[in-house]
């Protein structure tokens, strides 16, 4: 199978690019490398660093592909509420640019990388897909936005489409930037730093944290699953974890004790997030395999900016 993965050089794409290499397909990649390292690629796999608006590229690309990934998207909550017009232009102007390109060179497939964060505060939990979306932020609503124009357009095109609403993915290598850096590489950072740990609020707010090689089974699994298409399919752990819990586990991962900052104010984003996977066990034969503990210990060893400052090293 030829496939071309958007945003490849991102954590999730890069890691989804190394499995796809070692299943034995064919991989090419497009990555603008605003946030992605194309050192993290396995050698087989063709890099095109362009932008996913830029649409004679596309068509270059796409020429022989069966399936299109698309990762390419700005991701950081807090980063959105102050720039949702750059938001908007890559995370939703960016989607309807592959979709037309597709149109364009003939390619039938997409799976497409949607969040959890749709959701934003709901009365109940587990999240379940037929849920109406409540989006808290710019970047929550660009993801919604997108999901609609796979959608109608795939519908209108007969171009099948596939969201995953993604939660928060993590595991060894994921980025961290200098701003806005996702919650578990920063936390590790700073407690194998001695530093301390910012918590908004009282610490009680949930997230679903699901292990990289879990979100890459599901990305596989979708490629080629029956009866997806149109459909929106969580992938998460399906386990709360609360922030004070998270410390807690990172504390043991990396066997120090954490000190913790908690201030006022919310930080952004839903208070409580949990996904419910039956969907994704019917249609993608999804379970998810790796707990938080030990995700997280990973995370710790294999990672090569933590693991030399770990216990033991």
């Amino acid at each position: 199978m030829q496939v071309l993965v958007t945003g490849g050089a991102g954590f999730v794409g890069s890691a989804l690019a190394r499995r796809l290499v070692a299943l034995g397909h064919s991989v090419r990649v497009i990555d603008d490398l605003s946030a992605g390292d194309p050192a993290r690629l396995p050698e087989e796999a063709s890099f095109s660093r362009g932008d996913v608006n830029d649409l004679p590229r596309l068509w270059t690309l796409l020429q022989g592909v069966d399936v299109v990934y698309h990762l390419a998207a700005r991701v950081s909550v807090p980063e959105s509420v102050r720039y949702p017009r750059e938001y908007n232009a890559v995370n939703v102007g960016g989607t309807v640019s592959i979709l037309e390109a597709m149109r364009d060179v003939g390619v039938r497939r997409m799976v497409f990388v949607s969040s959890g964060a749709i959701y934003g505060d709901q009365g109940h939990q587990p999240l379940r897909e037929v849920f109406p979306p409540n989006p808290l932020s710019p970047y929550a609503v660009s993801k919604l936005a997108a999901e609609q124009y796979i959608h109608t357009i795939g519908q209108l095109w007969d171009i099948e489409t596939v969201s995953l609403r993604v939660f928060n993915a993590y595991g060894p290598f994921q980025q961290l930037p200098v701003t806005h850096p996702p919650v578990i590489p920063h936390f590790i950072h700073q407690i194998l730093g001695h530093g301390s740990l910012v918590i908004h609020g009282d610490g009680k707010q949930t997230r679903d944290f699901v292990y990289i090689d879990d979100v890459v089974n599901a990305l596989v699994a979708a490629a080629a699953a029956p009866n997806t298409n149109r459909r929106m399919i969580n992938v998460g752990s399906g386990v709360e974890t609360t922030i004070n819990q998270l410390v807690e586990m990172i504390g043991v991962a990396t066997g120090q004790h954490p000190h913790v900052l908690h201030i006022s104010g919310q930080g952004g984003g839903a208070s409580r997030m949990c996904a419910d996977l039956a969907l994704a066990h019917d249609l993608l034969n999804y379970e998810p395999k790796v707990f938080l503990s030990d995700g997280l210990r990973r995370t710790v060893t294999e990672d090569d900016r933590f693991a030399v400052r770990s216990v033991g090293e």
